[in-house]
């Protein structure tokens, strides 16, 4: 069967882009290796969803079913950032109400779901790195340990900073070299009395990087961001990463009635701001963090994944109509998301001061 549009990737982006194309009637195939749900995928990182998500969910018809899912409420934050004391900013006053911390691999199998009662065809499998002649238009999916090539008209790249259709169109630019080590602690302590209730989450700056926490459904997450050339080898250990914990100044305290003898060994993933260019042709669009990956200090990673999936789904479609100015206007969308970020980046590291000499800071003020 030839499909109008394969959408590459499961995740935010590609689901809500499966899901605008199947309710314009186009033939579409979303290909993941999480379609199994939420049982079938590992905890990920990723967790909050700003406020400004509201609307956006409401627009989609999502926001019924959303609002009964097991996600936590997320009211503020408080960051210890240009400064040793705590400051804290809260969503009390915020238009769209509260954000939200995820259980993220929920919300990913919620979306995908969504995707097919709309008519997409969900496929375990993923996309494979494919070069092809131009008007002969092909993806390779492997799935079921098994390679299909399947053609299409047109192909949505939802892949994540993998971009593996992008990534042969155009050219990426890093940001910088940020990784994030994280972990999820979930057991408490045999006989502690007090519940995990805070709902905001913490950012505490530090000399080499920055660290946050959140209260998500499945425990507290524990994330240090640092320069893939700064990591210290000793946070790939439980102990390492507890010891460094140790070290903050407001982290730990958010950790009192977790148990210490059943941490994990964190994981790492990049968290580095990331942009390919051109992020479009003719015949294919990227979306999400294969068009626009940022830095986790902005909070907006999934919001700018649902609004990039929706608005590709729709140039897409407009596309399969004959409007082909349309790519040209998604363009401009995303120049303008990135110009916006890059301003509320700089200004947001600027805040930071204490440590001019240190490698991770002196990077980011010499930053253009």
């Amino acid at each position: 069967m030839t499909f109008e549009v394969i959408v590459a990737g499961g995740g935010p982006a590609g689901a809500v882009a499966a899901l605008v194309l199947a309710r314009a009637g186009r033939r579409v195939l979303l290909v993941d290796k999480g379609t199994g749900g939420p049982a079938s995928s590992p905890f990920r990182i990723g967790e909050t969803l700003l406020p400004a998500a509201r609307p956006l969910l409401h627009d989609l018809g999502l926001w019924p079913e959303f609002a009964t899912g097991p996600h936590l409420r997320c009211v503020g934050t408080y960051a210890s950032w240009g400064s040793k004391q705590l400051h804290g900013r809260s969503h009390l006053h915020d238009p769209h109400g509260h954000g939200w911390h995820l259980d993220r691999t929920r919300f990913d199998a919620f979306l995908r779901s969504a995707a097919g009662t709309a008519g997409a065809e969900l496929r375990r499998a993923e996309a494979v790195p494919h070069l092809t002649h131009v008007g002969d238009r092909r993806v390779l999916i492997r799935g079921d340990g098994r390679l299909e090539e399947v053609r299409c008209d047109w192909v949505v790249d939802a892949t994540g900073r993998r971009a593996v259709i992008g990534r042969r169109r155009g050219r990426r630019r890093k940001q910088d070299r940020l990784m994030a080590v994280f972990a999820l602690f979930g057991r408490r302590l045999p006989g502690h009395r007090t519940e995990d209730a805070e709902l905001r989450t913490l950012v505490e700056a530090v000399p080499g990087g920055w660290w946050y926490t959140a209260r998500v459904p499945a425990g507290r997450l524990v994330a240090y961001l640092t320069d893939a050339d700064l990591t210290d080898s000793a946070l790939r250990t439980a102990e390492g990463f507890l010891d460094a914990i140790g070290t903050t100044r407001h982290v730990r305290i958010r950790l009192d009635g977790y148990d210490p003898a059943h941490a994990p060994a964190p994981r790492w993933t990049a968290a580095h701001g990331l942009r390919l260019s051109p992020a479009a042709g003719p015949g294919w669009i990227a979306a999400g963090d294969a068009a626009l990956a940022f830095d986790p200090l902005s909070s907006q990673g999934i919001l700018t994944a649902l609004h990039t999936g929706a608005r590709a789904g729709r140039t897409v479609d407009l596309c399969l109509s004959g409007e082909t100015a349309a790519l040209a206007d998604y363009s401009l969308f995303l120049q303008r998301i990135t110009d916006a970020y890059e301003r509320h980046h700089a200004e947001t590291y600027g805040q930071e001061q204490r440590w001019p000499e240190h490698p991770f800071w002196e990077r980011r003020q010499q930053a253009p």
